[in-house]
């Protein structure tokens, strides 16, 4: 296994294809294990290799991803993944581009463990209508390294992340941090700034949670991501806060950021349970 990378590439079973599905294999590495089970993988990289496939899928000059949607559609399991991807709907302007994660269930069936979703559009020039509803965060240099303790910090895919806060984990109201690794998403590829911050913003409703997670499960069935503004650079910031409902349910709700500023913002369902 590669120490180096989330997943590595592979070569899947011979069989015919639809030749409109774009079809890819991966497996994955010891640092996608999930901080909620040792079987299963965290559901930051599996985002970020759905969001690798979407903007590959058909990309086209001046377009981009404005859109994301990943629903995790139950445990991804720590074997082979196959990734297809095709454009659901075409357009010049506009266009719906579709992307799974297929893996082989408890009796050898393959299914699709997460599906992803993005809207593309159509770019032009326009720097004289530039602007950014959310207030940038104070630089990377103003935040504290986090001092793990406990378990929590020491599983696979939080161990693969250097996090630097800007306000402590917890405390009433928004919480704010910056997020990178060094972990490359597939080994061998230099990750875009898309594949970065999505290898990242899965932590959202870590970063606003308001229970302990030595103590609570705080598991995110899905994440919906509205970008601006293209990511760059090595480092996500996260502003977010997490809402609970009085029947185990929750909701993450976040800005995100590159060190330029705001680049978009961030939506989680949680499921709350006592661990």
């Amino acid at each position: 296994m590669s120490d180096a990378a989330y997943y590595v590439p592979t070569t899947g079973p011979a069989g015919t294809t639809d030749s409109a599905v774009h079809t890819e294999w991966f497996r994955p590495t010891d640092r996608t294990v999930s901080t909620w089970g040792t079987t299963l993988q965290h559901g930051a990289p599996p985002s970020a290799l759905l969001a690798r496939a979407l903007d590959r899928c058909g990309a086209r000059p001046n377009t981009r991803l404005t859109r994301i949607t990943i629903d995790l559609l139950g445990p991804v399991p720590l074997t082979d993944i196959e990734v297809r991807s095709w454009i659901e709907r075409p357009g010049r302007k506009i266009e719906l581009v579709v992307a799974e994660l297929w893996a082989a269930g408890p009796d050898g069936t393959g299914r699709a463990v997460a599906r992803g979703s993005a809207w593309r559009l159509e770019t032009v020039d326009l720097p004289a209508v530039a602007n950014a509803a959310d207030e940038p965060l104070p630089p990377v240099s103003q935040a504290a390294p986090a001092e793990p303790e406990g378990f929590f910090w020491h599983t696979g895919y939080v161990e693969t992340l250097d996090w630097r806060l800007l306000t402590p984990l917890g405390r009433p109201g928004p919480a704010s941090a910056w997020l990178r690794t060094d972990t490359a998403l597939v080994e061998g590829e230099t990750p875009t700034g898309l594949e970065k911050m999505f290898s990242v913003a899965d932590v959202a409703n870590g970063v606003g949670s308001k229970l302990h997670p030595g103590k609570w499960l705080f598991l995110n069935t899905e994440l919906t991501v509205h970008l601006f503004r293209a990511p760059t650079g090595d480092w996500t910031g996260i502003r977010a806060e997490t809402s609970y409902g009085p029947d185990g349910v929750g909701m993450t709700a976040g800005s995100l950021y590159d060190e330029h500023g705001a680049v978009g913002r961030i939506h989680q369902n949680v499921q709350v349970r006592a661990r």
